[in-house]
């Protein structure tokens, strides 16, 4: 049996790993010229650490030093807003590990065999029968599996009338600083905008940024300087130590939820079925979650039935979590001064069993 995986990401080069594992035929056709990943930091919660222990690459990723959740949202003024009980939360769900987005694919690199590898092609077209349309010609398999990202041709091909991703109203930066002290990873909001920082094994310091904008502006290093200069520290820290060349800006998309993930031979997974905001850091953790649970499926079931399988399970719960991500990042983006002032003081006063109750459905999945 053979499995082409459109897309050499997180979630693509996963799946060709779950599946090389079961014995199948694998090939991942990238359009880039190398399989690489050119993001920052990354955080893989418990459920994405569980896929990859179904993978057997769990114990790997850990060993390179254990991180722990969201200690709490904070105001720009420093005060608390949310204190999450981080050590209740690792020992109800487990272990939490930030990496570098590079380090994580590199891991999952090495476990495909370097033949199955295809870069530098560009997919055309994906028909539901297997068979793909790209730049060096035409090839087919038992199953296609389209993670090929937010804006993913497999999807376009397999349903041309869907509505594609739409602007979520803020623009998001990344970056790397250089190693400094910080405390656990904080949050903090301020009106239309969002800093976060996550400090990482080796002693730098994952920060991103999330700021109401219209879609396809663009903001420097100099400029995030000067908007969150009076931000409680360390946030003029770490961006007056970060280097222009290591601030990522992408714009931030969802995708309308699709009516199902497969059509014929071929499946969607990842961002290219379920893209969503990253306020609950859970969109590779899902890719993960897809490409265990897929290959799973189809290697015991058989492909027509296996992938029916999969859209019953994969699909009601990654379609819950793209909810619960937009929701809880939206009282972040508020612009108005009253409401943003009654979000600071009602906040407190809520009891911190909310919100780890919001985020159980996320951290307890097993396969």
């Amino acid at each position: 049996m053979k499995v082409i995986i459109v897309g050499g990401g997180i979630g693509g080069l996963a799946t060709a790993v779950a599946f090389h594992q079961r014995g199948w035929q694998v090939e991942v056709l990238e359009r880039a010229a190398a399989f690489t990943e050119v993001g920052a930091g990354l955080t893989i919660q418990p459920n994405g650490l569980r896929a990859l222990d179904a993978i057997g690459l769990g114990e790997r990723l850990r060993a390179g030093g254990l991180a722990g959740p969201l200690a709490g949202i904070r105001s720009s003024r420093g005060d608390w807003l949310v204190r999450n009980d981080v050590e209740e939360l690792k020992r109800r769900f487990g272990p939490w590990v930030t990496v570098h987005r590079a380090d994580l694919v590199d891991l999952l690199r090495a476990a495909v065999p370097p033949e199955a590898l295809r870069p530098g092609i560009d997919v055309e077209h994906v028909q539901p029968d297997g068979t793909i349309s790209h730049s060096g010609g035409t090839c087919t398999a038992d199953l296609v599996v389209g993670a090929d990202g937010v804006h993913s041709v497999t999807r376009r091909s397999l349903w041309p009338g869907l509505p594609g991703p739409r602007y979520i109203g803020y623009t998001t930066w990344r970056l790397i600083a250089p190693p400094q002290p910080v405390e656990a990873s904080v949050e903090t909001w301020g009106r239309g905008e969002r800093f976060g920082h996550v400090p990482m094994p080796d002693g730098r310091v994952y920060c991103y940024v999330m700021a109401n904008a219209p879609a396809g502006s663009h903001a420097g290093l100099e400029e995030l300087c000067e908007r969150f200069a009076r931000w409680h520290q360390p946030i003029p820290a770490l961006l007056g130590s970060a280097h222009e060349q290591a601030v990522l800006q992408h714009d931030t998309h969802e995708l309308p939820l699709l009516p199902t993930y497969v059509a014929g031979n071929v499946a969607v997974l990842g961002d290219a079925a379920h893209a969503m905001t990253p306020n609950l850091g859970q969109g590779a953790c899902q890719a993960l979650e897809d490409a265990v649970t897929l290959a799973h499926a189809v290697d015991t079931l058989g492909v027509r039935e296996g992938l029916q399988a999969y859209d019953r399970t994969r699909r009601p719960r990654t379609q819950l979590i793209v909810r619960r991500s937009r929701q809880a990042g939206a009282a972040a983006h508020w612009t108005s001064t009253p409401l943003t002032t009654l979000r600071d003081a009602v906040l407190p006063l809520l009891p911190n069993r909310l919100f780890a109750r919001s985020l159980t459905p996320a951290y307890t999945w097993t396969i």
